[in-house]
């Protein structure tokens, strides 16, 4: 039995290496080696490897000049002029004897098939905006590597702040994805989290809004469909006002900041008025929400483009400014959105034009959240469909082949 005692912690010294610029050596070239390769390469290391046989990607890397490639077996001297060494080849002997020359040189040497033989380890690792983590955990790798998942989680959320200096006074545009509070990005999510005022569209997920301190301001700047609004004036003074009051603002909107949201409007606004302002791109709906309900927007060998048109004029509009004629001859995937007012004159428009009857359609109708339903027809009849059937917004509307993807056998 081990004298040392069970909670003794981890034996290894936790250290970070200076890697840039300098020789590391790694043998083997299957999955092990191609799931270490990255960090070395985003580190600056002169990654060279020798394998018998490597894997596509690593094949990739060597071929896009990110490291250099023997394919031959490991020979002594290998390891001349490295500074770090892995081995990780299916073959136990293989490695011995290449952690046995590390040694030799001293060279600290990872052996990834059994991590105690070797002269290091590999902790769990990823980085946040700035930051290095690494955790070990005796080689109990799942440990580390939830504890290393749980902390980054953390500090993603905002749970756990990395920064103890003051926000500096601003403006964040931050797209706040599809609906799914777990869809906003990792960035989004932190400058939300740091926030003194929020100014938020309907759209916004209104969880993220629940996790809120009660310190936090928040404006609603919601936009109801032919109903009421807030003025897009005045959520520009809103947000100018706020920044100059000393106050980090965020602008949380649904979807994408610059997809139909106005986000350029506001950031020229801010601009204009000296404030300082970020963009956040968030998930956008008319990609994401066909994806949800099982729709790719292009598929090899059946769509080579997708358009994603506002259905907030109706074709014959004066202000629009769609070629409706022009989309109605094309083959691929149009989705619409803002559309289920109108889509009985966005659908007449389209038959107009050309496109058959039969194209297949679909509408989704609050996509990626708990309540999304999903309706299926064809161009010729989605219009009396989405009547009948009472979908109302918040919908995405999609036409072309694609369309008919995902749904239940007959």
């Amino acid at each position: 039995m081990s004298d040392t005692p069970p909670d003794a912690g981890d034996p290894n010294y936790l250290v970070g290496l200076d890697l840039n610029g300098r020789r590391v050596v790694v043998v083997g070239g299957g999955s092990v080696a191609q799931r270490r390769l990255g960090l070395l390469i985003a580190s600056g290391a002169e990654v060279h490897v020798v394998s018998r046989a490597v894997t596509p990607a690593v094949e990739g890397m060597a071929g896009a000049g990110q490291l250099t490639l023997e394919l031959r077996d490991y020979a002594d001297g290998d390891l001349d002029g490295a500074w770090y060494a892995i081995a990780c080849t299916d073959e136990p002997e293989t490695n011995a004897a290449i952690v046995a020359e590390a040694t030799a040189r001293r060279i600290f040497c990872v052996r990834a098939d059994v991590a105690r033989l070797g002269t290091a380890v590999t902790p769990a690792t990823a980085r946040y905006d700035g930051l290095s983590l690494g955790v070990l955990a005796g080689g109990a790798h799942r440990r580390s590597a939830a504890v290393r998942s749980a902390l980054l989680e953390a500090l993603q959320s905002g749970v756990v702040t990395d920064d103890s200096d003051p926000v500096v006074p601003g403006v964040a545009l931050v797209g706040g994805g599809p609906g799914d509070p777990d869809l906003i990005t990792v960035r989004g999510r932190r400058l939300l989290a740091r926030a003194d005022l929020v100014v938020a569209d309907r759209l916004a997920p209104p969880e993220l809004l629940a996790e809120l301190g009660p310190e936090v301001e928040v404006i609603d700047a919601a936009k109801i469909p032919y109903g009421r609004a807030m003025a897009q004036e005045e959520i520009n003074r809103t947000l100018v006002e706020g920044a100059r009051a000393g106050k980090f603002v965020v602008r949380l909107k649904g979807g994408d900041p610059y997809v139909f949201g106005r986000g350029y409007e506001e950031l020229e606004a801010c601009v204009e008025a000296g404030v300082a302002v970020t963009v956040v791109p968030g998930i956008t709906s008319p990609i994401s929400v066909p994806a949800a309900a099982g729709i790719p927007v292009t598929h090899r060998g059946v769509t080579h483009e997708f358009v994603v048109v506002s259905g907030h004029l109706a074709p014959d509009h004066p202000d629009s400014l769609v070629d409706w004629p022009a989309l109605a001859t094309l083959r691929g995937t149009l989705v619409l959105m803002m559309a289920v007012e109108r889509l009985d004159r966005f659908a007449a428009a389209l038959l107009d034009g050309g496109r058959a009857a039969d194209t297949p359609a679909a509408v989704i109708q609050e996509g990626t959240l708990r309540t999304q339903r999903v309706l299926r027809a064809d161009l010729g009849t989605v219009a009396e469909r989405v009547k009948a059937e009472g979908i109302r917004p918040p919908a995405i509307v999609v036409i072309g082949p694609t369309a008919g993807f995902g749904s239940a056998p007959a």
